[in-house]
């Protein structure tokens, strides 16, 4: 007998979500809001298991009186999480109890077609964030999203004219750039907890290149420092940003180069061995790393320093 995490789906179109929830077809088959609250509470019964959806989905929870699973582990969200999805992500399931209270936002990328936001959606990070990683709004940030939740509510499910459409991408515009300033704000006020993460990646990264791992395994990558940390890696490079203005990338080449200049200072080794050890697969790929890191190609900061 197969068990309920053998159950996984994909979700192709939002009625087809909705079906699968036991909810009544989308006023529009391209966009979909539903506020679970104490009129209409959340069947647990009907929650599926899913793993893949070909829209976005954006969870803001009003009230919790306990754990919701998200994937495959569960988590601990206060009033006034906010939880970001991206299509075609890999999410496991979503298990809600009877009392929690939510807002979700499901939209098809097709909705936003024609639209600036269609490419400026995309360039939010967090939509790449995973479930521990979530947004937490104070009291009046939450009243602020509460208020465009509500005007996308009303005009999705009494306003359907020619500018629906045109009143409703407006407001998830406005929703999107106040939650890029929420998480701004989270950054700033998480700084202890930033530091300890930057702090982490630095020792990670200095047993990496130390050990000679990179002999064996290549280049450290974004993706291998954020699994080290347990983070997503959209999420690691905002936290970076937030504390030394550098993205995950440019902090690792940052650390290759100072490893570079400890080598080309205290070694004889050529610039080609230390290309190699530093795990570059050619020298002209380090050389180019090493000039735009610091100005002077390997040989002339070595020359220089001599």
């Amino acid at each position: 007998m197969k068990n309920k995490e053998d159950k996984l789906i994909r979700f192709i179109s939002i009625s087809q979500s909705h079906q699968a929830f036991g909810l009544p077809a989308p006023q529009h088959p391209l966009i979909s809001l539903v506020h679970f609250n104490e009129d209409n509470p959340f069947n647990t019964r009907m929650a599926p298991i899913y793993d893949i959806l070909s829209f976005y989905k954006i969870t803001f929870i009003t009230k919790n009186s306990g754990r919701l699973k998200y994937g495959r582990d569960y988590y601990d969200y206060d009033e006034g999480s906010m939880l970001f999805l991206a299509p075609n992500q890999l999410v496991g399931s979503t298990d809600y109890n009877s009392e929690t209270y939510c807002y979700i936002l499901l939209i098809h990328p097709d909705f936003l077609l024609g639209h600036p936001l269609a490419q400026k959606i995309k360039q939010y990070g967090y939509f790449s964030y995973s479930s521990n990683e979530a947004l937490h709004v104070s009291d009046a940030e939450k009243e602020t999203i509460l208020s465009v939740f509500r005007i996308m509510e009303e005009e999705l499910n009494s306003r359907v004219d020619e500018f629906s459409q045109e009143v409703v991408l407006a407001q998830i515009e406005l929703l999107l750039s106040y939650v890029n300033r929420f998480y701004k704000r989270q950054f700033i006020t998480r700084k202890v907890v930033n530091h300890h993460i930057l702090e982490k990646a630095e020792t990670i990264l200095d047993e990496y290149i130390n050990s000679l791992k990179t002999l064996h395994h290549g280049l450290p990558t974004v993706q291998y420092l954020s699994d080290q940390l347990n983070i997503s890696p959209g999420y690691l490079s905002d936290v970076l940003r937030s504390v030394i203005g550098k993205n995950t990338q440019q902090y690792i080449r940052e650390k290759l180069t100072e490893q570079a200049k400890v080598k080309l200072m205290s070694t004889g080794l050529t610039i080609g061995e230390i290309a190699y050890e530093l795990g570059f697969e050619h020298q002209q790929s380090f050389s180019k790393m090493f000039k735009a890191q610091t100005g002077l190609s390997p040989v002339e900061f070595r020359t220089s320093f001599n």
